[in-house]
Parts: structure tokens; C-alpha cells; sequence
């Protein structure tokens, strides 16, 4: 529904069926059981007439900063095979991408890092952001006509433009996100092998371990024949582009297979990085966002330490931001499950891991916790393997040990964010980091802020 105030984008003609818009300010409300959404202030981006206009287009000299393998679908109606290409010039970038005569005809003469003209028309459509790592709201389709020649000069054109992220601020970056990464590769681990629990492939994997001058380290994966070629030695800098964020233990990145890295790059970013870690990185001990007490002193960040009633307004007031707080409330635990992977054989032992749901109080409110292996231990006092020895030896032991934990006083270092199930959004809280509370620590905070109201 059109409030009133924005009732000119139709008498403009601005309005028009097809055309991309984005809501400035909104607001939702049910009404006999169904959601309406009273949109107060709109922009329109794009209007269908100008969508006709760029439907094709001709690329002119851009530079090949990455280009995928040759990948196959089968389906009941249809099968094909496609491949990709990430494409530089001075504006920007954008993926073109090849579909089977095009494949066919393509594929062999884009090389990685060459320069081509591109002529005859192009496909222009909406990017498909799920399957691409490039700022750009559109991407290119290769047509029958499109003709691709190599450029003589090569020098002309950028050769790759990043956008980089710190590792330090990997923890206010939202969980599958896209980030540019440069750092120092201090740990390369061994080639391992997984099976895809949704195609039973095999699939190749290596794990990178990387530093910054932030004072953090997290771990990369790569995968496949990236991850079986790679031959970078520890200490050297590398520069990324194309990774995803994940939140498994803290914070931690995978490589796409749109992504491409880059060792020792001959630029600024790659000298000072350089430059700091020959100096003093060396020796330097780095914090992981596994470990937030640690993180919080190598990076001299503070979380702020609120009550229920304020985590709840400020999560209201911020619901499409992650939020990181710590909270000092009474506990009590309410799902005490423990998970284990089954063992593949009868010689090994399953590892079991805590999945708690906890009840947090303090006078102002109460809200849901949950909280996983490592919280758990300190919670319980026990591991998740002792616990089960209990429950299959002595039940009333276990259960005297998750009642000893109830209504203990603890520090909880907590993250807030918002997901949305079947239309249906809801905030969860995940602890991050559990300790007992440090009562000297806290009385020393509470007198500085009394003398900050200067009372005599």
C-alpha cells in the first residue's frame, strides 16, 4: 500500500509495473489476519523502458580476472553446461557467463589475467548475487554473435581492484557475506578430503591460517584443485578476493570457487603488511574470534555490558544489525542436549558436544540463550563425555550437575541477529563467551563511573 506523501511516483509516471524500486521508509501492520505493508518513502531505481534499452550491450577491452571450470547440470527437461568469467575495465567489474555452443567456442581462448576485446552484443541481466562474489547489480550473457579477440596491448587495463576487509573486523561482518582479504599466511595445513553429504562426492580441502596487523588470526579454507595445487610458503602475503564469511568458530572463511588469490602482490597494501610483519609480527601472539576474551584485549575493543531490558530495546532499534553485548543475569538451563557424530566403525568412541538452551534473568527481564561445547563445559563444570558417562551410570548424578549450575551468577558474552523462517523473523542469541563474574573487576567499574559524575 502507497501512503499518500508518495502518491508523485505515480502522477511522475515514475511507477510502473516492472520497474526496480527501493523503500526508503515503511511500515507493516496486520489487518483482519493479513500483513500490509504501508510504504511511506520509495525511490525508483530503474524503470522497465530503461531495462529495454541495455538489454545488450558490447563489453570493448576488459581483463580477465578470473574464469571458472566448465560445469554440467542434469535435469528432467534439460541438461547443459556453462562456465563464467569475472571481467575488469576503469568502471568496474562484472561476470559474463557461457552457456553450451558458447562454452564450447569460449572457454579455451579466456585465459586468466589477458586482456580481450569483446564485441557484438552481450546479454545484460539482473545479477544473480547467490552465485556471484562482484559488486554489480548486473552480469553479462555470451550470445551466438558475441565475438572475443585478444588485445596486443595488455597493459592498459587494471589488473585486479579489491575492496579489502581487516581480520579484526571480521566480527562485524555478517555471517555469508563476500569480503577481500589480504594478510600474512602464517600456518599452511595438510591436503584433507571430505565427502559432500548432498552429492557423495569427494571434495579436496586445505586449511590456511592468516595474521594481520589487527592482532587477530582466522582460518581460510580452500577446496579442490586450489587447495591440492597450492604452494605458497608460510610468511608470505597473500591477497584474496572473493571470500565468504562464516561464523563456525567465531569467525572463520572459505574461498569461493569465483574467488582467486594472489601472493605477494606488488601493491601498497602487500608492502605495509610486509614491512609490519618483518618488524614486529613475527614475534606478535594473535587473538582468534574463537576466544573473545583475548580478542577483545588484542584489539582494544570493549563490548558494552547491558541489562536484558537493554539488549531487548536495542535489538528492536537495530534489527537488521549483528549485535555483540555482555550481560551478568541468573541462569538456569532448560534443553540439555548432547550431540555426537556416530562413529563409522566400532573401534572409535563418539565425541559428544553440548547444545544448551539457557534461561538468563537479571531484575530487569529474562530471554533465551544459546550456547554450544565450549560454553557448556564452564557452565556444567563437566564435558559434554562426562556427562553422558553419568547419564548412562548414574542419572541422578547428571542431573544434580546441569541443577548445580542453575541460578550461578556468570559474565556472558553474547551475539544478537535476526533470521527469518517461512516469512517469519525472530531474534536468536548465541553466547559467545561464558565466565564467572570478576566482582573486584566490576566494583572498580562501578566506581569510575561514579566519579564520573563528579560527586563530591
Amino acid at each position: 500500500m502507497l501512503a499518500t506523501q508518495a502518491n508523485h511516483v505515480i502522477h511522475d509516471g515514475k511507477l510502473t509495473k516492472g520497474c526496480f524500486i527501493r523503500l526508503k521508509n515503511y511500515q507493516a501492520n496486520e489487518v483482519k489476519g493479513k500483513r500490509i505493508l504501508i510504504i511511506l518513502d520509495i525511490d525508483v531505481i530503474e524503470s522497465l523502458g530503461t531495462m529495454e534499452k541495455i538489454g545488450e550491450t558490447d563489453c570493448g577491452e576488459t581483463r580477465v580476472t578470473n574464469k571458472s571450470d566448465i560445469r554440467t547440470w542434469h535435469k528432467p527437461n534439460s541438461e547443459g553446461k556453462l562456465f563464467s568469467v569475472n571481467l575488469l575495465d576503469e568502471s568496474g567489474e562484472i561476470k559474463a557467463t557461457g552457456f553450451n555452443e558458447q562454452c564450447d567456442a569460449l572457454y579455451d581462448i579466456f585465459q586468466e589475467g589477458s586482456v580481450y576485446y569483446i564485441t557484438s552484443p552481450c546479454r545484460v541481466q539482473i545479477a544473480k548475487k547467490q552465485f556471484s562474489n562482484i559488486n554489480n547489480d548486473y552480469e553479462l550473457t555470451f550470445e551466438r554473435d558475441t565475438l572475443v579477440e585478444k588485445a596486443e596491448d595488455q597493459e592498459n587495463v587494471p589488473q585486479v581492484r579489491y575492496n579489502f576487509s581487516n581480520i579484526g573486523d571480521l566480527q562485524t561482518i555478517e555471517k555469508d557475506s563476500t569480503v577481500d582479504l589480504i594478510a600474512v599466511l602464517k600456518e599452511v595445513g595438510a591436503t584433507s578430503e571430505i565427502i559432500s553429504k548432498t552429492t557423495n562426492k569427494p571434495y579436496s580441502k586445505r586449511e590456511l591460517t592468516l595474521v594481520d596487523d589487527t592482532g587477530y588470526s582466522v582460518q581460510l579454507t580452500i577446496w579442490g584443485k586450489t587447495a591440492i595445487s597450492f604452494d605458497a610458503s608460510p610468511e608470505s602475503v597473500v591477497a584474496f578476493k572473493g571470500v565468504k564469511v562464516s561464523d563456525f568458530g567465531g569467525r572463520s572463511l572459505s574461498l569461493l570457487s569465483s574467488g582467486s588469490m594472489s601472493f605477494d602482490p606488488y601493491i601498497q597494501e602487500a608492502h605495509k603488511l610486509k614491512g609490519w610483519y618483518d618488524s614486529q609480527g613475527r614475534t606478535e601472539k594473535f587473538a582468534s574470534h574463537s576466544n573473545m576474551a583475548s580478542a577483545g584485549a588484542a584489539g582494544g575493543r570493549q563490548d558494552p555490558l547491558k541489562t536484558v531490558e537493554q539488549v531487548n530495546r536495542k535489538v528492536l532499534e537495530c534489527r537488521k544489525v549483528q549485535i555483540t553485548f555482555q550481560l551478568e543475569p541468573r541462569l538456569s538451563i532448560s534443553n540439555k542436549t548432547i550431540s555426537a557424530t556416530p562413529p563409522v566403525s566400532t573401534k572409535l568412541a563418539p565425541a559428544y558436544r553440548y547444545i544448551l538452551s539457557l534461561n538468563v534473568n537479571d531484575h530487569t527481564g529474562q530471554f533465551w540463550l544459546t550456547a554450544f561445547d565450549d560454553v557448556g563445559r564452564l557452565v556444567v563444570g563437566k564435558s559434554a563425555d562426562e556427562m553422558m558417562e553419568l547419564k548412562e551410570n548414574d542419572q541422578a548424578a547428571m542431573e544434580k550437575a546441569f541443577d548445580d549450575a542453575n541460578c550461578k551468577m556468570m559474565t556472558f558474552k553474547c551475539r544478537a541477529k535476526t533470521d527469518t523462517f517461512q516469512e517469519q523473523s525472530r531474534i536468536r542469541y548465541q553466547v559467545i563467551q561464558a565466565s564467572a563474574v570478576n566482582y573486584g573487576a566490576d566494583a572498580l567499574k562501578l566506581a569510575e563511573m561514579i566519579k564520573a559524575y563528579n560527586i563530591d
